[in-house]
């Protein structure tokens, strides 16, 4: 028999003004003194700032550090530990989106964990001893999950690749999801990190670690995000609202069962031509759902029919497929998503080696489809 795992994070907040709850959370759990993790367009766009102002009202200590940046190196997190130690503080609050949360993540565990200091060692499922230091989450996109996942992902610039890092210690112990911090998301962010959050939804149904669980949760995170994502995209207030709930979802599945090769394949575009994370899963989505459809039994007909695929029930399963797959290429197109990796910066002569990487990537292991070398290097060529 097999042993499935669940972890979740402690406690969560949903809806307009979840951060309110963030001084009543703080003052409850007896902390002095935060880091507020964040990034300067945050900061100066004033999302980042309705929490320090909710701290100030609350008369709560803190200090900010807004250095961080898309795709977080380890130089970042580095420097977010120094600020943690010369601020004297004793929690975290991350305001962003993956990149803010991550970055808190990894300067979390390696406060209580110093001996994974040069952050590289973090890689792939680490035994680490202590629990990370207390983090609430203020996620303020549409997509990542961070705030309810154990994973989180770093930027090793040196050798230009992307690491994954999978650690219950790490998860934040109360997340606030409140759909007022994600309307300042401009339309490309909307689009990409929701069509992430669709990635981590289709990923985690079929990926080899699924089950009954999580499958409930990836399906109807799939179906909100079918019916929501291009209003949010249009800026709806409750079509984002929504999705901030599908992501949610979406990462409490994908968390305690993996992902598949979109994002072993996304992670190298993002650290070797800094495309954002949520453009390079959404533009290798469709296809990689085509290489993977004969491995999946009945799984996308259950997609179709949660993407309210006209006679989806009925189709053949060879049709039903193939419609799974169409309809998700017609939400990214609806909703701008770019259809070829050209248009992300990929060039031909580097795809032995960024195949490379996708092929070691910790989430490529998940695939429902064995992968190799040759095959992903077709699926690439094949996107130019």
């Amino acid at each position: 028999m097999m042993v499935n795992r669940m972890i979740l994070n402690e406690t969560s907040y949903f809806g307009k003004g979840a951060i309110e709850k963030i001084a009543e959370e703080a003052t409850k759990r007896g902390f002095k003194k935060a880091l507020v993790i964040t990034d300067k367009g945050l900061m100066e766009a004033g999302v980042a700032t309705r929490v320090t102002a909710i701290l100030d009202q609350a008369n709560l200590s803190y200090e900010v550090f807004d250095g961080i940046v898309p795709n977080p190196s380890i130089e970042e997190v580095q420097a977010g530990i120094v600020a943690f130690n010369q601020a004297e503080a004793d929690y975290l609050i991350a305001v962003g989106g993956g990149s803010p949360i991550d970055t808190a993540k990894a300067i979390g565990i390696i406060i209580t964990n110093p001996e994974y200091a040069d952050v590289r060692s973090l890689e792939g499922e680490v035994a680490t001893k202590n629990p990370s230091v207390p983090i609430l989450a203020v996620p303020t996109t549409s997509g990542t999950a961070a705030e309810v996942t154990i994973n989180y992902v770093i930027t090793d610039k040196e050798r230009q690749r992307k690491f994954v890092c999978v650690d219950p210690h790490d998860i934040p112990v109360v997340a606030f999801v409140d759909s007022n911090m994600m309307m300042g998301m401009p339309t490309a962010l909307c689009a990409a990190t929701g069509m992430d959050a669709l990635t981590h939804a289709i990923e985690g149904y079929i990926t080899k670690g699924a089950w009954e669980l999580t499958d409930m949760m990836h399906l109807k995170a799939i179906e909100i995000i079918g019916r929501s994502l291009r209003a949010s995209v249009k800026g709806q207030q409750s079509a984002r609202e929504e999705m901030a709930l599908a992501q949610y979802i979406a990462g409490m599945g994908f968390s305690n069962v993996g992902l598949g090769l979109v994002h072993g394949m996304a992670h190298p575009l993002s650290s070797w031509y800094d495309v954002p994370h949520g453009v390079a899963c959404a533009s290798l989505l469709p296809d990689v759902m085509d290489y993977n459809k004969e491995q999946t039994g009945e799984k996308y007909r259950d997609i179709a029919c949660a993407l309210e695929v006209a006679g989806a029930a009925s189709l053949s399963l060879a049709e039903v497929r193939d419609a799974a797959v169409a309809a998700v290429r017609q939400l990214g197109k609806d909703v701008g998503i770019p259809q070829n990796i050209t248009e992300l910066g990929v060039k031909a002569d580097d795809i032995p080696l960024i195949a490379k990487d996708a092929l070691a990537d910790v989430c490529t292991g998940g695939n429902p489809r064995e992968t190799n070398l040759v095959e992903i290097e077709s699926i690439y060529r094949h996107m130019l």
